[in-house]
């Protein structure tokens, strides 16, 4: 794991703005990649507008795109308890590792105590929980099975919800099961998408290969962290869930070879820079794959040893995200593009618009 050099004096308010709410996105556009792209230049703060399609002529033949292939899973479980019959809610944040147990959120917490029972269904359907465990912030250990004892992941599957992010004031639709994924998902794992990657299409990447920008992926997936509040008011005593990554020989060698070769690496959004950022590397450079945990927090003060650049997406006020795209572009920099943002009536957040930091 990377060592970290923090700045004790920078407070969790320094990355407050005030964002109007109609400019949070409810809702994609009305097609993928239809979005614009803010460029902010780390050398001078200057600040470009641009079509998310303009992305491949502002890179360079030769830079590395990192993307994270993890999918997105309907971890959202909306049914009733039993017995009694009242609305219940599982949000399933991650398996414990003991066959069909996970660790969930649970709505009404107080009346979902340890042996109460909960039933989802859809059709003939039928998806069964019980709570076996107990812990701090209202999370539980549920155990999940299906009536006939047929597969519990293909239950979830078939009656969960996309899990959308709490500022997205709707409920999920048929749409989002395509929309809230990336063109290049592919490990089953996140409960939020990885939301860079949402503008990508087939066409575009076409467009990337043909500049000769080459492309990389790895998995993380992501947790319940990155929806966590941040609840210190000094940056560095927040402390960030760990997450599960997975970074193959072939990524590994493609991220030494750039680096050998002094050609950028430019990470698609947060989770892609924080484990790359994460990785182990020998003397001579050489990035080493891995399989594991990571728990990096990214923030001002963080000395960059692989990432050079990043695709992003705009970010709440005071979230640790915002703090990590500070820590490569500065934060006054990132305020002021965040403000030219908001002048502009850029979308923010999950299914609003990009802004690349080069």
């Amino acid at each position: 794991m990377l060592g970290l050099f923090f700045d004790t004096h920078v407070n969790v308010s320094d990355f407050d703005f005030d964002l109007p709410a109609d400019l949070i996105a409810q809702d994609p556009p009305a097609q993928r990649g239809a979005s614009r792209l803010l460029a902010l230049k780390r050398s001078s703060g200057c600040v470009s507008h641009h079509q998310f399609a303009d992305l491949p002529s502002l890179l360079r033949p030769g830079d590395l795109l990192v993307v994270n292939d993890t999918r997105v899973f309907p971890a959202r479980l909306i049914g009733h308890r039993v017995p009694g019959g009242g609305a219940a809610e599982c949000f399933l944040v991650r398996p414990t590792g003991v066959t069909d147990e996970w660790l969930a959120l649970v709505h009404p917490g107080q009346r979902l105590r340890e042996g109460a029972g909960m039933v989802f269904e859809a059709g003939a359907l039928r998806l069964n929980a019980e709570v076996v465990g107990i812990h701090f912030h209202g999370r539980r250990t549920v155990r999940l099975w299906t009536d006939d004892g047929s597969s519990v992941r293909e239950a979830i599957d078939a009656i969960g919800h996309i899990p959308l992010p709490p500022y997205i004031k709707r409920s999920d639709a048929p749409a989002d099961r395509d929309r809230y994924q990336t063109v290049f998902a592919r490990d089953r794992g996140s409960i939020a998408a990885p939301t860079a990657g949402l503008h990508f299409t087939t066409e575009l990447l076409d467009a990337l290969a043909e500049r000769g920008i080459e492309r990389a992926a790895l998995t993380l997936h992501v947790g319940y962290g990155t929806f966590q509040p941040i609840r210190v008011e000094r940056v560095e005593d927040h402390q960030m869930e760990a997450e599960h990554y997975e970074v193959s020989a072939a990524t590994a060698a493609a991220l030494s070879a750039a680096r050998r070769e002094h050609r950028r690496i430019i990470t698609v959004g947060t989770t892609s820079t924080r484990t790359v950022e994460s990785l182990a590397s020998e003397a001579d450079g050489e990035v080493q794959p891995a399989r594991g945990a990571t728990a990096l927090f990214i923030h001002p003060g963080h000395q960059f040893r692989l990432v050079s650049g990043m695709v992003t997406n705009f970010h709440l006020p005071r979230s640790s995200l915002i703090m990590l795209v500070s820590a490569l572009a500065g934060r006054e920099q990132v305020l002021a593009a965040y403000e030219a943002a908001v002048k502009e009536r850029y979308r923010f957040y999950s299914y609003g618009d990009a802004m690349v930091v080069l």
